[in-house]
């Protein structure tokens, strides 16, 4: 069967279009992606064109990663990894950096702080430029710090104030777990109710994806009553991607705070926080940042709260002016930048591989990155378009190519995904991440998926999942 996928309008910040590939929007012609309109669907013949496809690839890093080997018994010696929506794969070079700290410890001791190849002591800062311009910051407005859901309690400690009738929360239906046990937290800190306090926005019936006009008339109604407006840039569950800056300035012109959890979002699609005025934002970085399990997430403030000696924040060591942190003074000296909302000194071991991950995301660039990520994702859809037209099975990521990033999310209707999944891996060599019960999500992340990739997994989907 197939979704409806009801459409929103487009989006302030969709790219322009790739003419050129009938039945893809814009595929062709993009500096360092394959021509694809010569790409044939399922079979030997479609195999052979991916695979020619991936030869002209010069955006792709694949080689510079290290690509699990597919279950014995599987057709291909790699697998097809389409779990980097839940944790990426590991840059080559993240060993090293590891072991250079390391080294660092063993010759150098407490005088690493100063004198480490990239010493302890500034480590966050060098990561600061990398960090901004991947999610459209200014460098002061970026921190990289603690893990992610650390990070938005950090930010609603600042930002969520319920005062009067504005107490309410707003998150989506479909939000991550952690974050709704998150907001439900802050709400009895406060002393309120969260069943009441916290507004979960749902899809029209019949559909899986928030419209960006009935979040914007939701604020228009209730915005008077919303302290906070906390949601996914992109939706875990569904792919959806939201239209941040339209939702963000419903939100501030009701007199709201505008947060977002980037969790899936950063190195995935473009971001511009500063530009779009949003208020705070956090992400993790072991997802399309791959930097390993757990890995130091990243945080952004806007400038013109940065600037505000009198915003409250949770504070720790980190808190106040470097110049002056070792003088061990009784009250901090806040530094007008996102630093001040640090609490501890960084993990060293922990931000190496993050540090090498954003480095990457710096050569490549955003702009490259999202074309190919569209490219891998049309391609993909349409060979999945070929493998539900008959099987029990539901693409919910929206079809309009500016309202996802790099996932498709199939829902099972007949089975389970757990099951379905099992058998994709063990006998295909095709990763994917289940969402229990019964979504399989697809991500085909442009640093290192393939056109192969996308074809291995429509093909092992048509071959797992009978006609119904």
């Amino acid at each position: 069967m197939t979704s409806t996928r009801a459409g929103d309008p487009a989006m302030s910040h969709a790219p322009g279009g790739f003419p050129g590939l009938p039945g893809l929007p814009g595929l062709a012609g993009l500096p360092g992606i394959p021509e694809l309109s010569g790409l044939a669907g399922l079979g030997a013949d479609g195999e052979r064109a991916a695979l020619a496809a991936d030869a002209g690839d010069r955006t792709c890093r694949r080689a510079e990663f290290l690509v699990p080997p597919a279950p014995a018994g599987a057709r291909h010696p790699e697998t097809a990894y389409f779990a980097g929506n839940s944790l990426g794969l590991q840059p080559r070079a993240t060993r090293d950096a590891i072991s250079a700290v390391l080294d660092d410890w063993a010759v150098h001791a407490v005088e690493g702080h100063h004198r480490a190849a990239h010493p302890w002591l500034p480590y966050h800062a060098e990561l600061r430029e990398d960090a901004a311009a991947l999610v459209g910051a200014l460098p002061e407005e970026t921190v990289v710090m603690n893990s992610l859901t650390v990070n938005l309690h950090l930010m609603m400690a600042s930002f969520y104030r319920p005062a009067g009738e504005r107490t309410r929360i707003v998150i989506e239906d479909h939000a991550f777990s952690s974050d709704s046990y998150a907001v439900r937290s802050q709400a009895v800190h406060h002393g309120l109710d969260p069943d009441e306090t916290v507004v979960r926005l749902r899809p029209r019936p019949g559909e899986d994806c928030l419209r960006t006009e009935d979040v914007v008339d939701h604020l228009a109604r209730e915005g008077h009553r919303t302290a906070l407006v906390l949601l996914g840039g992109v939706n875990y569950l569904t792919g959806e991607f939201l239209d941040i800056p339209a939702i963000t300035a419903a939100g501030r012109a009701a007199g709201c705070v505008v947060g977002w959890d980037l969790a899936h979002a950063a190195g995935n699609v473009p971001l511009a926080l500063h530009d779009w005025d949003v208020d705070f934002a956090a992400w993790c970085s072991y997802k399309y940042l791959n930097g390993g399990p757990g890995a130091v997430a990243g945080c952004f403030v806007h400038r013109r709260h940065v600037t505000d000696p009198a915003l409250p924040r949770l504070a720790g060591w980190w808190s106040t002016e470097q110049a002056t942190r070792f003088e061990m003074r009784p009250e901090l000296v806040p530094v007008p930048t996102a630093d001040a909302w640090q609490i501890s000194n960084p993990p060293i071991l922990a931000m190496a591989p993050v540090r090498i991950s954003l480095r990457m995301f710096a050569e490549t660039g955003m702009a490259a990155l999202r074309e190919r990520s569209m490219a891998l994702t049309g391609y993909l859809e349409r060979l999945l378009g070929e493998v539900v037209r008959d099987r029990p099975l539901e693409i919910v990521t929206p079809a309009d190519p500016a309202r996802r990033g790099a996932q498709l999310s199939l829902r099972v209707t007949r089975g389970t995904a757990a099951d379905l999944a099992t058998r994709l891996h063990e006998a295909h060599g095709v990763l994917a991440d289940v969402r229990r019960p019964d979504v399989i999500r697809l991500a085909p992340v442009p640093m290192y998926s393939t056109f192969h990739d996308c074809w291995r997994a429509a093909d092992a989907l048509a071959r797992e999942v009978s006609p119904a």
